[in-house]
C-alpha cells in the first residue's frame, strides 16, 4: 500500500554535468559525473555525458547526494496551518535536500481516525512538493488509555504510529500496541520520556540548570523509558523506533537491545548533535528550548559516537514550529520545538563533517537510507533506472542563518549562525521540487 503522498508535478528532463556524486547505497564516490534525468527517471551515468536539447546543469564543483528522508516532522496540520502547513512544510523539505518526510500525529484533532488520516492524504495529494507520509497516533487522542484504530489507520494509508509529543505511560498499553502493530507490519516510534521525573522540568539538569535558576530534566528520565521499552518490544519480538535520542544512557540502553536481538532504529536531531545546554545561556534562549532538551557536552559526545558507529542510524529533525511571539516568552514559558528542516544538512555538515567527527557518507546514510530502511519507505538511490530522488549542494557556501524561511515560522535553533553547505536543486519522486541553480545553454 501506498504510504507517501504528494501533488501531481511535471517530471524532469535535465542533464547534471560535471558534479561529485556520493551516494553510499550505491557505491558511488566520484568526482566530476553526469547524471541525465528522462521523464524523472535516472536514464544514465557517467563521464562526459553527451550535451543534447535537454536543459543542462553545470554542476562543477557541486556535490550531488541521494535525496534525504526525514522520519520526523511536526506540520502543524489540522489546527495550527499559521504554524506550518503541508504546502510549506514541504517547501521547507525540499529547500534543505530532502525528497520524503514523515509528519506526526500530535495535532488538533489527533491523527487518530481513518477519516482525519485520509483529509491529510488529500491534502499532501493536492498542496505536497514531496511525497509525505503521515504517522498515526498509539493511543486515542494520545492520552495512553486505549489504543487507536490500529489496523483501520494502517488500511488508511499510515506509515508507522506514534504518540511522539507523548510517552506511552502504562506498559501494558504499549505491549498490546505491539501486538497490533505486528498485525499491520508497521513501526511504533517512541517518544521516550518518564514524566515523574522529568515532569514540569524547563531544561536539562545540571550545572546550567542550576546557575540559571531552572528546573532540570534529567536524563534518566530518557534513558529508564529506553531501557523499559526495548525490553517490552524484546519479550513481543517487535520492531520499534526510538525518537529524538539525546541522553548518553540512552545509547547505552539501544547497543545493550541490539546485542540481544531487538530490531530498533533510532534517530538523533541535529539539535542535540550539534549544541548543547550551554546555549540556553543565549539572549534568545527560547530557540534552545526543545523535549527532550539540549543536554550537556558528554552527551553530545556519545551522541556524535553512536552516529558515527550506526547505533543512531537516522538523524530527524524533530521540526516543530511555532508561533513567534510564543518562542518570546520567557525561557519557562515558551513551548517546546525548533524548526529545522532547511538546516539539518547544513548544520551536521558544519559542526559534524568540516571538524572530521563524523564522514560525509556516513552523515548521507544516516539521512537517507537509514531513515528510509527504519519505515519500509523508497529508499533513494543515484542509480540508472530509478526514479530521480536527489540534492545538489555546494558544500563550499556560507551563509547566515535568518528569516525569511520557506517554514512560516522561524524560531530555528541555529538562527544567527554561519553554516556551510547550501542546497541548489532538489528532484523529489522524479520532479523539480527546489532550485536555485539556472540552466546553461545545450
Amino acid at each position: 500500500m501506498e504510504r507517501l503522498f504528494a501533488a501531481p508535478a511535471p517530471p524532469a528532463d535535465l542533464l547534471i554535468a560535471g558534479a561529485r556524486v556520493v551516494d553510499p547505497g550505491s557505491g558511488l564516490d566520484g568526482p566530476s559525473l553526469d547524471v541525465r534525468i528522462h521523464e524523472g527517471v535516472i536514464a544514465e551515468i557517467g563521464p562526459d555525458l553527451p550535451r543534447t536539447e535537454v536543459e543542462t546543469i553545470d554542476a562543477d564543483g557541486l556535490v550531488l547526494l541521494p535525496g534525504l528522508v526525514d522520519p520526523h516532522v511536526h506540520l502543524r496540520t489540522p489546527g495550527d496551518e499559521d504554524e506550518e502547513g503541508v504546502a510549506s512544510g514541504t517547501r521547507a523539505a525540499a529547500a534543505g535536500g530532502f525528497t520524503a518526510i514523515l509528519a506526526m500525529p500530535n495535532t488538533r484533532p489527533v491523527v487518530d481516525t481513518p477519516i482525519v488520516l485520509s483529509g491529510l492524504v488529500q491534502r499532501a495529494g493536492r498542496e505536497a512538493v514531496v511525497p509525505t507520509g503521515f504517522m498515526a497516533a498509539i493511543t486515542a487522542g494520545q492520552e495512553g488509555e486505549r489504543l487507536a484504530e490500529m489496523v483501520a489507520l494502517a488500511e488508511a494509508g499510515a506509515a508507522a504510529f506514534s504518540d511522539d509529543g507523548r510517552p506511552v505511560e502504562r506498559a501494558a498499553i504499549l505491549r498490546r500496541a505491539f501486538q497490533y502493530a505486528s498485525v499491520t507490519g508497521l513501526r511504533l516510534a517512541l517518544h521516550e520520556e518518564d514524566l515523574s521525573l522529568s515532569g514540569g522540568a524547563d531544561m536539562h539538569e545540571g550545572a546550567v540548570s542550576a546557575e540559571l535558576g531552572l528546573e532540570g530534566y534529567p536524563s534518566i528520565a530518557e534513558s529508564v523509558m529506553v531501557g523499559r521499552d526495548l525490553a517490552i518490544a524484546r519479550y513481543e519480538g517487535a520492531p520499534v523506533h526510538v525518537c529524538h535520542v539525546s541522553a548518553a544512557e540512552s545509547v547505552a540502553e539501544i547497543r545493550r537491545a541490539r546485542e540481544l536481538g531487538v530490531d530498533v532504529t533510532a534517530e538523533v536531531t541535529p539539535h542535540h548533535l550539534c549544541l548543547t545546554d550551554e546555549h540556553v545561556r543565549s539572549l534568545d534562549a527560547g530557540r534552545a528550548k526543545m523535549s527532550p532538551p539540549l543536554r550537556a557536552a558528554t552527551d553530545r559526545a556519545a551522541l556524535i559516537e553512536a552516529l558515527a558507529d550506526g547505533t543512531l542510524d537516522c538523524i530527524g529533525t524533530d521540526h516543530a514550529p511555532h508561533r513567534g511571539h510564543e518562542k518570546e516568552q520567557p525561557f519557562a514559558h515558551a513551548p517546546n520545538g525548533v524548526i529545522g528542516l532547511e538546516t539539518a544538512f547544513p548544520a551536521v555538515y558544519t559542526h559534524l563533517v568540516e571538524p572530521g567527527l563524523v564522514p560525509l557518507a556516513a552523515i548521507v546514510e544516516r539521512m537517507s537510507t537509514g531513515p528510509a530502511a527504519a519505515f519500509g519507505l523508497p529508499r533513494p538511490a543515484i542509480r540508472e533506472g530509478e526514479r530521480a530522488s536527489l540534492c545538489l549542494w555546494d558544500l563550499a557556501a556560507n551563509w547566515l542563518v535568518q528569516p525569511p524561511y520557506a517554514s512560516r515560522s522561524a524560531n530555528c535553533a541555529f538562527a544567527g549562525q554561519t553554516l556551510r553547505a547550501r542546497c541548489h536543486l532538489t528532484i523529489a519522486a522524479g520532479a523539480v521540487a527546489h532550485r536555485l541553480i539556472e540552466a546553461v545553454a545545450a
